[in-house]
C-alpha cells in the first residue's frame, strides 16, 4: 500500500485499490493459482486499479463539463421561440442516431427504437 500511496499520493485510493485487487485475487487465485509473485501480482493488480479509477473519474469530469458548456445559464424571454436554445434533449438523441458513421437501416431502427418506443425487434421488422 506504501508503493500506492507514494505514486498517486492518496491514502483513499490506494487502500480502495489493495482491497479491490485483493477481492480480484480470491477469484483468479482460486481459479488459475498462486502466481509466482503473490506481492508483485497484488500491487500490479491494485496500481491498474487505482490507474482505472483516476481514469473513470477524469472522464466523468470531463462529461460533466461539456453537459455544463452545452447547457445555457439562462432563457431570454425577450428571445423569439426559435431563437431559443432546445431544451429537448431528444433533438440531441435524433441527431446522434442518425450519425453518419451508421447506415440509414441502422439509424433509422435507431431512432425508431429510442424515440418511439418500439422494441428492438419490433423496429427492425420493417427491414426483414
Amino acid at each position: 500500500m506504501a508503493a500506492l500511496i507514494r505514486a498517486f499520493g492518496d491514502i483513499d485510493l490506494a487502500e480502495d485499490a489493495v482491497q479491490e485487487a485483493f477481492a480480484v485475487a480470491l477469484r483468479a487465485w482460486a481459479r488459475d493459482g498462486l502466481p509466482p509473485n503473490p506481492g508483485g501480482w497484488i500491487t500490479t493488480t491494485a496500481r491498474n486499479r487505482a490507474i482505472d479509477r483516476l481514469r473513470r473519474e477524469a472522464r466523468g469530469q470531463e462529461l460533466l463539463s461539456d453537459v455544463a458548456a452545452l447547457t445555457p445559464d439562462s432563457d431570454d424571454p425577450g428571445l423569439p421561440e426559435e431563437a431559443r436554445p432546445v431544451q429537448d434533449d431528444r433533438l440531441h438523441l435524433i441527431f446522434t442516431c442518425c450519425h453518419p458513421a451508421l447506415s440509414t437501416e441502422a439509424q433509422v431502427a435507431l431512432t425508431l427504437r429510442l424515440l418511439g418506443g418500439p422494441t428492438t425487434k419490433e423496429s427492425h421488422a420493417p427491414f426483414s
